[in-house]
């Protein structure tokens, strides 16, 4: 079973997203903010990781950075899912590493459909 990572500080997006995972055959891990993030990622490999940019504590710019500097990462593909839609948000998250970037508002079937493409 693929294994996929929430991090929103959004209670609306984690229900809708995990309960459309779980759907999908997903095993899913939620956390509220970046800091969450990491201690989940200290015990569990995710296939995916679905990442937020503005939380609290740490947001999600930091959350990418300690990802990519962990080795047991390297293969997780990784989703920005944020508010920040300016082409120079867009361009500072892919130039971080991640796979995709996603602007909310957002269409569930759509992201997806992006998770499948990057896990196939």
């Amino acid at each position: 079973m693929k294994k996929i990572l929430i991090v929103d500080d959004e209670p609306n997006i984690i229900m809708s997203l995990e309960y459309t995972f779980r759907k999908n055959n997903f095993e899913v891990f939620i956390a509220r903010d970046g800091k969450e993030a990491i201690e989940i990622l200290e015990t569990q490999i995710p296939n995916l990781i679905v990442l937020d940019i503005m939380m609290p504590n740490v947001d999600g710019y930091a959350t990418i950075a300690f990802i990519k500097e962990d080795e047991r990462l390297a293969d997780c593909k990784i989703i920005f899912l944020s508010a920040k839609n300016k082409e120079s948000d867009i361009e500072k998250g892919m130039g971080l590493g991640a796979d995709a970037y996603m602007t909310k508002p957002f269409s569930v079937k759509k992201l997806v459909e992006q998770v499948n493409q990057l896990l196939e």
